[in-house]
């Protein structure tokens, strides 16, 4: 492979950068990354299996406008080109022989057998922590702040007032928007969906306490003073085997696939 179009492609898929703006440890990284990848594809590419592999033009055209579109213009993609010691013609050389080596593995792994619903509800029952749902609530939240215990009694007040007026979810947002000092009185008061661990030591008794629609007292956290409701309260334990099943089955078959072409790399003639 061009050497240059390997680093040039390993660049965005590794860093997310062009290679000149790479650091000096990141093209260290970057140049033993293309030595063994390049190493692999050559292996790859002399096997029976890529014998007969064409790719057909409009793929090639595809990945290359891919490429392009990396770039805020046409200039610096040409000029990233220049810098990796490449033109449009061995571009276009490199990256259909990057397909090739995609044809080859996908020919690979499309050999694996599928993965059942009996393959996902096994794993499903084997790994139970991955699908506990954790409690969670949809929270609303007005803050008023204080600098000093003068301040700290009229915010008090002035929230244990509002408590008896914000019952709704409209009158909630109305009260955040008009008088809460957190930046989510835009958003109504939203805190969205809170699980355990992610309020305010101070907060989270209180506020999972709280049944549906329910308002709290007035509450105290070290940014403030705070009155919660609680809009919604989301199931938790055990997800459903039928709402996750799907997902392990991709999840498996992602697997498999590269478990089977990481095999048959093995399998090859080590290179020269």
């Amino acid at each position: 492979m061009q050497p240059g179009y390997l680093e040039l492609k390993l660049s965005w898929e590794l860093f997310r950068k062009a290679p000149e703006t790479l650091s000096e440890p990141e093209r260290h990284r970057l140049s033993e990354v293309a030595r063994q990848q390049d190493s692999i594809e050559q292996r790859i590419l002399a096997s029976s299996a890529a014998a007969n592999v064409v790719v057909p033009e409009a793929t090639l055209t595809t990945r290359i406008a891919e490429i392009s579109q990396r770039y805020p213009s046409a200039d610096e993609f040409a000029l990233d080109l220049e810098r990796s010691g490449l033109d449009k013609s061995l571009l276009a050389e490199a990256v259909e022989r990057d397909l090739r080596v995609e044809s080859v593995l996908e020919k690979v792994a499309s050999n694996t057998a599928p993965v059942t619903a009996v393959d996902a509800e096994i794993y499903y029952r084997l790994h139970p922590e991955a699908f506990d749902r954790p409690e969670a609530r949809r929270l609303r939240h007005l803050l008023i702040t204080f600098n000093n215990p003068a301040e700290k009694l009229k915010a008090h007040a002035q929230l244990t007032a509002l408590r008896g007026t914000v019952r709704t979810p409209d009158s909630f947002a109305a009260a955040a928007l008009r008088h809460s000092q957190c930046p989510t009185a835009m958003e109504g008061g939203k805190l969205g969906v809170v699980k355990r661990g992610q309020l305010y030591a101070e907060l989270e008794p209180a506020a999972f306490a709280l049944t549906e629609g329910e308002i709290s007292d007035v509450l105290q956290s070290p940014i403030g003073l705070h009155v919660l409701r609680c809009d919604e309260i989301l199931p938790s334990g055990m997800l459903p085997f039928a709402e996750v099943a799907e997902r392990i089955i991709e999840r498996l078959t992602d697997k498999r696939r590269r478990e089977a072409q990481r095999d048959w790399i093995k399998g090859l003639p080590a290179g020269r």
